[in-house]
């Protein structure tokens, strides 16, 4: 048998016949009336689009979401973007070897828990040290924060990756935070714990990596913003004495304006030095990584430029020579 070849490995005008996780199964009509099926097809190292053409209802009911198929094509190009050209794809009813397909963070993830529980452990003010204590004593919340994956395509999209991400977020702001004294450490930190805190229930990542029901409809923030309230209610229960109203408005504030700008799915811009601080702290945290993914991508690996990347709007530069020259 010959060795897996993995979708980090490909590259363009290659056959494929491999086993895939397939997730966001659809059958859709092209501009002529003709139907094509397009599907997610995943393995450990990250996920490409399927697409079939001339499909029929027969096909898209062979399989069904969460499932691993077998997949007969040709990989190409489109756009920039790697995908599958399938002319077969069957469900696959022998046992598989389950960590060919279940991506995850390579940083340990007890050590990170670690770290979170101590930059928390650091802040100064009382009544943030008792919200962080009550989010780090929610044994089911932090079982997810620790799976959970930051995205479903983009940045951190594997099982562990939203703890690397807070994490890598948390230590920039702890860093940054000393250089602007008008920025409180403390309020930056605990906005960078709980920014994407809601996508502990936006995703589902048990086997594929999917939105939710409630992710659809609600969304991260919201979420975010709702699990937020319920911890504020849990210290102002244990304290007998309300939580202040500016603080707990100003975290709900984070969470609210940490995307940016309206166009990118903040209700509202960052309005507070902190929130500007930790929307631009986050961004840098999920491009720098999504960089490192592209240039360590062995598609092109003999080319001084990576292929093109749509969520950067550029393609990178490898450089022709060693830099260690």
């Amino acid at each position: 048998m010959s060795p897996r070849r993995y979708i980090g490995e490909l590259g363009a005008n290659e056959a494929i016949d491999e086993v895939f996780l397939v997730s966001q199964k659809q059958l859709r009509p092209n501009r002529a009336g003709n139907l094509y099926l397009q599907v997610r097809l995943s393995d450990r190292t990250g996920s490409v689009t399927g697409m079939m053409w001339n499909a029929n209802d027969r096909v898209y009911h062979r399989f069904e979401d969460g499932d691993y198929v077998r997949v007969e094509g040709k990989s190409q190009f489109y756009n920039g973007a790697l995908q599958i050209i399938i002319s077969e794809i069957e469900p696959v009813h022998e046992e598989v070897d389950e960590s060919d397909f279940v991506a995850v963070s390579p940083k340990d993830t007890a050590q990170m828990r670690r770290r979170v529980a101590e930059l928390l452990g650091g802040l100064e003010r009382p009544w943030l040290r008792r919200l962080a204590e009550s989010f780090l004593q929610d044994i089911d919340l932090m079982g997810r924060f620790e799976a959970a994956p930051a995205g479903i395509k983009l940045h951190h999209a594997y099982r562990g990756g939203l703890l690397e991400h807070v994490v890598s977020l948390m230590e920039v702001a702890d860093r940054v935070a000393p250089l602007y004294p008008f920025v409180d450490r403390d309020l930056l930190l605990m906005g960078a714990f709980l920014h994407d805190l809601g996508k502990t229930e936006e995703l589902s990542y048990e086997r594929d990596l999917a939105y939710s029901d409630e992710g659809q409809l609600v969304g991260h923030i919201l979420q975010g913003a709702a699990l937020l309230r319920e911890h504020v209610r849990r210290v102002e229960e244990a304290a007998g004495e309300p939580f202040p109203a500016e603080l707990r408005m100003r975290l709900e504030h984070l969470i609210a304006s940490h995307h940016g700008s309206l166009e990118f799915g903040s209700p509202k811009v960052p309005m507070t030095p902190e929130a500007i601080a930790l929307h631009f702290l986050d961004n840098l945290d999920a491009k720098l990584h999504a960089v490192q993914q592209l240039l360590a991508s062995e598609v092109n690996p003999d080319s001084a430029w990576t292929p093109y990347e749509p969520s950067l709007g550029r393609k990178l530069f490898r450089g022709r020579e060693s830099s260690q020259q």
